[in-house]
Formats: structure tokens, sequence, C-alpha cells
């Protein structure tokens, strides 16, 4: 029942990954990349397979086993392979449902007008290494792109407005908070301030006062000693 199946980075043997049978006869997605493939030669049929990776390996031709063995592939990734010529992919032409091929960094692609001429080999392909013949890019990664995009979306549009309604509920916290804690502070400054000025007023009048009294003590006394002798003077007279 198995539907997909990676097995990258495996070690084949002979040409072919022990376990791997015509027993996955369900498989539609299998990767097998970096595992040393020498050929294809042992590939067990897979009839329903629509997807093969076989990226990084050491496979130089034989291709025409994929057509018998996996003839519903619309995906194949070659990439990193030695293939070199033309002749060697003339093979994939029987593979009818192919619409996407992967070349990368194989030999093929220095070939002088590598693409067109793939492109004109292969005719029911639609993209070559990720773009169609006018460079633009296979909508597969692009869908699965906007797919992203549109999730993204969905969860900011989703949690947008309670974060939204927190991060205000929040800040209005925040400013009553503080509003009520300025005017606690300013009412007690503003009390503090005035116990001082009073204090102060308060200081002001003792020490005016007491300078007062001071003043009519010495004015008082002056006039006690100036009557004793003025009382003298009169006596005399």
């Amino acid at each position: 029942q198995v539907t997909e199946l990676v097995l990258d980075n495996c070690r084949s043997s002979n040409g072919e990954i022990e376990g791997l049978n015509d027993s996955f006869k369900e498989l539609q997605f299998l990767s097998m990349a970096n595992v040393e493939l020498t050929s294809l030669a042992k590939l067990p049929t897979l009839s329903k397979l629509r997807k093969l990776e076989l990226s990084d390996n050491v496979i130089s031709g034989g291709l025409e086993v994929l057509a018998e063995r996996c003839p519903n592939l619309t995906y194949l990734n070659l990439s990193g392979n030695k293939i070199k010529d033309l002749g060697t992919v003339e093979a994939l032409q029987n593979l009818k449902n192919l619409k996407s091929l992967d070349l990368f960094n194989c030999e093929i692609t220095n070939l002088e007008d590598y693409r067109d001429s793939i492109f004109e080999l292969l005719q029911q392909i639609t993209y070559l290494d990720g773009f169609d013949q006018e460079d633009n890019e296979a909508p597969d990664s692009e869908d699965d792109d906007d797919e992203g995009d549109e999730d993204d979306d969905d969860d900011e549009n989703e949690a947008g407005p309670p974060g939204e309604y927190e991060e205000e509920d929040d800040e209005d916290d925040g400013t009553s908070d503080l509003g009520e804690g300025e005017e606690e502070e300013e009412v007690g400054l503003s009390y503090l301030m005035k116990e001082e000025i009073q204090d102060e007023e308060d200081d002001d009048d003792y020490v005016e006062g007491g300078d007062e009294e001071e003043e009519a003590e010495g004015v008082r006394g002056e006039k006690r000693k100036r009557e004793p002798e003025d009382e003298g003077e009169e006596e005399e007279d």
C-alpha cells in the first residue's frame, strides 16, 4: 500500500537496492538520490510510478528501461549523473506522459543549443531543468509557494485580529496604568510642594515675628534705660 518511498543515501549493490521489488505496485513517488546507481537494469516494474528522483548517481545510459517498467512517469530527475549526449536522452521519447525532465550538472548541459535540442528531441516534455522553452518556471514549485503563501496569509488573517486586539488592550492597559501613576505622582508632588511652601511660609513668619518681638523688646529696653536717665535729669533740674 506504500505510495511514496525515499531511499536517498542508501547504497545499491550491483545496480539494485535490496528490498525494492515488484511488490510496490501502488508506488507513485520513488527517490533514490545518491545511492551509487550505475544503471537502471534492475529497476522493478512500477506501473503507477509518476515521479522518479535519481539525482547524484553514476547513470550513463540504459534509460530505455524506464519506458518499459515505469510507463506513466511524468517527472524524472537525472541531475548529477554521467549523461553526456543526446543519443542517451533519446531513449526517453517512449515516456509519452513525461512532462518535466531535470539534467542539472550532467555533461550534456554543456552542449551548444542544449535546451533547444532537448525540447526538439522530447516534444512531450514541457519543462527542462525547472523551466519551459520561454524560461517560465514550472508551476509545481509556484503552486507550492502560492499554497504556502496562502496558508501564511490565512494564519495571519486568523491570528491577526486577536493579536491586534490583545496589543490594543495591552496598550490601553499600559496607558491607563501609566496615566493613573502619573496622576498619583502629580498629586503627591503637588501636595508635598504645597506642604513645603507652607512650611517655608511658616518659618518665614516665625522668623519675622521673632525679629519684630526682639525689636519691640529692644525698643522697650531702650525706653526703660532712657526713663531713669530722664528721671535723673529731671531731679537735677
